[in-house]
């Protein structure tokens, strides 16, 4: 484990959660908001747990506990910087292609 003085969440990543914000609101009212504050608080875990996670092009890829999504994240230093929460049940060459996009 790396010791983490602060997390960064890149302006995609915010896309991504507004977007699962919405599909899960769509099944059912104030699920999305519930799936909203389970990721972040997965994200908050990142403060003891980060770089313990397989990494995936490039990235760490850490689950998330309550929803069947992926947090990718690397480290710089002292810093964990995440760049995208994306669904688990993508299809994997379009995960791929959002990760390569948001590393360049």
């Amino acid at each position: 484990m790396q010791k983490v003085s602060d997390i960064r969440v890149v302006s995609e990543c915010f896309d991504d959660l507004k977007a699962g914000q919405h599909f899960y609101n769509q099944s059912e009212q104030g699920v999305g908001d519930y799936f909203y504050d389970s990721i972040i608080a997965d994200i908050h875990s990142l403060i003891l747990y980060a770089g313990i996670h397989p990494k995936v092009v490039g990235l760490y890829r850490m689950a998330a506990k309550r929803f069947p999504y992926f947090i990718y994240y690397f480290t710089e230093n002292t810093v964990v910087y995440v760049v995208a929460t994306l669904p688990m049940r993508r299809y994997p060459k379009w995960i791929i292609k959002q990760l390569q996009q948001r590393q360049t």
